[in-house]
């Protein structure tokens, strides 16, 4: 195959077929290429012996944002690699002189970062079986393909070859903090009035990058976007605002922190369509699976020896106050109180962001569920907290909220009591002085269906 076999082609152009060029064709000034030269978010090789079948993927693919670049043989693809940087190949099986398993196996010894599709008939099964061993695919598809099958694939393929781009950054960027931190060891040695400063300085660093690594790692999970966009983020910050206000000491803090971040990282490898359904929709399997994500969670960190706590927080977060949570059915005390504060927290956000309910609630409504579950999903006291959280400055240093449930005789209302449709129903400083004044309270809510506001004095 010569070089005026490969062809070049964007998913830009209006007209497939006619924009076709060969390599070695006329190129225009270097001046015009630069401000033509079109931006594309990947560069995808298509390789077959059958000008039709690429004129066929070309034509799915236009209008993608892809630049597409076809070769007509094994060997004119190598050459089109060894020429342009390419993210995505996808060869046919069956080709003469270098069949699709020979071509991506060269690929792959070449390659390695270029990720790898196969498009093989159903007869083919023993040379695909080669291709996967000795070509890494990261797939096969049969043909003749479903559109939308090689669609979703391609799609795939390109999301995992940015997940391991974006880890090799990671990785080299703890590496590079790595290296900052032996050097900077080494420095220590110079100066014994120095020590102590910088050795508190590199701390300090290594807290802050650690916490980033954290914050990096439990993003991977939202790139996916959807409901989870900023979910973990959400959730840390209140969940630390709630156990900030209950004055844990910094370190627990700093559990709850990392803990919220990572809640989720046992999700990291479910399907989209679990990812983007909300709870009350799943069918059991979809419901069993979303609860291994506790455990799958925690086995993920119990790797790493400073994460016990935390790890604990990933398996304890859906468990409930009455004891039908999951995946221990713990009750209590018994549950972990940061995972108590973290359940408050994701369940908050979780229901304003539909991923718990069919429709996605506004925040006053999520504020009125949390404290309706308070003494049977929740912790009461992680509610109180919880409350003066989203309140803010209304609620006083000598007042706290209850439910109807939480009403006791000798409690003194601290400010008027209103229904839902702003009906007065007891004045400020009004002391519930028999069973029967709470007894009306606690029917006039079950009639109402909705969660008072009830500001009592401490």
């Amino acid at each position: 195959m010569t070089q005026e076999d490969t062809l070049i082609e964007s998913t830009q152009s209006a007209d497939t077929d006619s924009l076709l060029i060969p390599l070695n064709a006329a190129q225009p000034s270097a001046e015009a290429v630069v401000e033509a030269e079109p931006v594309y978010r990947a560069t995808i090789l298509f390789v077959d012996d059958e000008a039709n079948i690429l004129r066929s993927l070309a034509r799915l693919f236009r209008g993608r944002d892809l630049k597409i670049l076809i070769a007509e043989s094994g060997e004119s693809g190598l050459k089109v690699l060894s020429e342009e940087k390419v993210d995505l190949v996808v060869s046919d099986m069956r080709m003469p002189n270098m069949d699709g398993a020979q071509f991506l196996t060269k690929v792959y010894e070449g390659w390695p970062d270029t990720e790898r599709l196969l498009l093989t008939g159903y007869a083919d099964i023993t040379a695909t079986v080669g291709a996967i061993n000795q070509g890494r695919i990261s797939r096969y598809i049969a043909k003749p393909w479903v559109d939308d099958e090689i669609l979703g694939a391609v799609d795939n393929a390109l999301k995992l070859k940015q997940l391991k781009h974006e880890k090799q950054e990671l990785e080299q960027q703890i590496e590079a903090q790595n290296n900052e931190l032996e050097q900077l060891n080494q420095t220590l040695e110079r100066k014994v009035e120095q020590r102590i400063k910088e050795i508190h300085s590199s701390n300090e660093r290594l807290k802050s990058n650690y916490v980033t690594s954290i914050k990096v790692f439990s993003n991977l999970i939202e790139l996916r976007g959807g409901a989870l966009s900023g979910h973990s983020r959400r959730v840390a910050e209140i969940a630390v605002k709630i156990g900030t206000e209950m004055k844990l000491p910094r370190p627990v803090l700093q559990e709850i922190l990392l803990g919220s971040l990572l809640h989720d990282v046992g999700k990291i490898g479910f399907k989209d369509d679990i990812l983007s359904k909300p709870l009350a929709q799943m069918n059991i399997e979809e419901t069993n699976m979303h609860r291994s994500h506790t455990q799958n969670g925690q086995e993920a960190l119990e790797a790493l020896g400073d994460m016990e706590k935390v790890s604990l927080i990933v398996r304890s977060h859906h468990e409930m106050w009455d004891g039908s949570g999951y995946p221990d059915n713990l009750s209590g005390d018994r549950i972990p109180l940061t995972a108590r504060i973290v359940c408050v927290a994701n369940d908050y956000d979780g229901l304003q962001a539909g991923t718990l309910t069919v429709t996605r609630l506004k925040p006053e409504a999520a504020v009125k569920m949390i404290q309706m579950g308070s003494g049977k999903r929740y912790d009461p006291v992680v509610v109180r907290a919880f409350e003066r959280v989203v309140f803010g400055d209304e609620i006083g240093a000598h007042e706290y909220v209850v439910t109807a449930a939480e009403l006791k005789v000798d409690m003194v209302l601290s400010r008027d009591l209103f229904s839902s449709d702003g009906a007065l129903l007891a004045v400020a400083n009004t002391k519930l002085s028999d069973e029967e004044m709470v007894k009306r309270l606690l029917e006039y809510k079950n009639h109402d269906n909705s969660a008072l506001k009830i500001v009592v004095k401490k």
